[in-house]
C-alpha cells in the first residue's frame, strides 16, 4: 500500500473546502516518527485555519494539531513499532501536513507514548485537550487546592476539561454556559456553582465569593475579557487561552484602564511538552478508573469531517468532537 485516505485543504473557505483525497503514504526521516493514526478530536485552531483566521498557514495542507494511534516507523529509533502514541502540536497542521489522515509523520519531540485500554475514541478526544486545561491551570494560573475557580466558556471541550482537572485537584468550581438547557452537564461534571452567561457575570459570582474568584479561565475571548477579570479577586490570576468568539485582540490597550487593580492576567498556549508524560498517564489511568470524567458529544468517521465542522462552527457541541479514522 502506497496511498492513504487523507482531508486536505487547498486554501481556506467552507466545510466543503475540506476534501477527502487519496494521496502518498509520507516517510518519516530520521528524528520524526510516522503514525497509524486511530482518531483524532477536533480543536478551535482548525476551524480557524479553515475560514482563514489562522497566521502563515502551508497550503495545500491536511489539518489537524493532534491524533492517536501507533507509532508505524521511527527510523531514529525512538519508538518501537506498534507502541501505542500520542502526538500533537509542533508545528501540526500548520506548518506541515497534521493528523487528518490515516497517517501523519511528526517530530519525534511532538510524541507521547501511553500505557492505556481506553478504546481509541475515547484516547482521540483526549491530548489536546488535556494539554491546553493541565497547561491553563499549572503554567497558566499555578492552581492550589483550596481555592476558587472561574471558567468562561464551560461547556466547550476545553472548559469541561478545566472544571473537572481542577475538581481532581482540589478547587472550587463556577462555571459558564450560554445555553440554560447545559446546566445539566455542567452539574453532572461536579462544578460546584453553575452560571447562565448573558456577558456580565461578575455580579453574579461576587454574589457567591464576595472578594472574586482566586483564578479565572478565559475561553470566550476578549469581549468577554473586561468581565471575567472584574469576577476575580486582588492578587488573583485570568488566564487568556480560548477564543470560542474569534475575538483575540484588545484594541488601543491601556492596561491601567482596563485591568482592575492587583488582578493579574497572564495566557497560555503551550506545546507537548507542557503535559509531562507522568501526567498525562496519570490522567488517563484515573480517566480509566471512572475518576475523571470526559465528555464527547459525538463521534465522526473521516468521510464525515464536513458535518463535524460544522458542528464546531456552529457552537452545537458541549464537550470534544472526535473522529475516528477506523472502523
Amino acid at each position: 500500500m502506497t496511498t492513504m485516505r487523507a482531508v486536505v485543504l487547498d486554501g481556506p473557505g467552507s466545510v466543503a473546502a475540506l476534501r477527502l483525497r487519496e494521496v502518498p503514504i509520507p516517510e518519516p526521516r530520521p528524528g520524526w516518527v510516522r503514525i497509524r493514526v486511530e482518531a483524532f478530536g477536533l480543536n478551535r485552531s482548525e476551524q480557524h485555519l479553515r475560514t482563514g483566521l489562522a497566521g502563515n498557514p502551508v497550503f495545500p495542507i491536511i489539518p489537524g494539531i493532534e491524533a492517536t494511534g501507533t507509532v508505524d516507523l521511527a527510523p531514529g529509533g525512538e519508538f518501537a513499532a506498534g507502541q501505542p502514541v500520542v502526538a500533537m502540536m509542533g508545528g501540526m497542521g500548520r506548518a506541515y501536513d497534521g493528523g487528518y489522515a490515516e497517517y501523519t509523520v511528526v517530530p519525534a519531540s511532538s510524541v507521547t507514548p501511553v500505557r492505556t485500554s481506553l478504546d481509541w475514541a475515547t484516547l482521540g478526544a483526549l491530548p489536546e485537550m488535556l494539554q491546553t486545561a493541565h497547561g491553563s491551570l499549572h503554567t497558566g494560573l499555578a492552581i492550589q487546592p483550596g481555592q476558587s475557580f472561574l471558567v468562561r466558556g464551560g461547556t466547550s471541550s476545553v472548559g469541561v476539561a478545566a472544571a473537572v482537572l481542577a475538581k481532581e485537584h482540589g478547587l472550587e468550581v463556577l462555571s459558564t454556559t450560554r445555553n440554560p438547557a447545559r446546566l445539566d452537564v455542567l452539574r453532572e461534571l461536579g462544578v460546584d456553582h453553575l452560571l447562565v452567561d448573558d456577558g456580565s457575570i461578575a455580579a453574579r459570582v461576587r454574589e457567591i465569593r464576595p472578594e472574586g474568584v482566586h483564578a479565572a479561565l478565559e475561553l470566550v475571548g476578549v469581549n468577554t475579557l473586561p468581565d471575567t477579570l472584574r469576577a476575580t479577586g486582588t492578587h488573583g490570576t485570568v488566564c487568556f487561552t480560548g477564543m470560542l468568539s474569534d475575538e483575540w485582540t484588545i484594541p488601543d490597550f491601556y492596561p491601567m484602564d482596563y485591568l482592575p487593580n492587583g488582578v493579574r492576567l497572564t495566557a497560555y498556549s503551550g506545546q507537548s511538552s507542557d503535559l509531562p508524560q507522568a501526567d498525562l498517564q496519570r490522567y488517563l489511568e484515573l480517566i480509566e478508573a471512572g475518576k475523571l470524567p470526559v465528555r464527547i458529544h459525538k463521534v465522526f468517521a473521516l468521510e464525515e469531517i464536513r458535518e463535524a465542522h460544522q458542528l464546531m462552527e456552529d457552537g452545537g457541541a458541549v464537550g470534544k468532537l472526535v473522529v475516528r479514522v477506523r472502523d
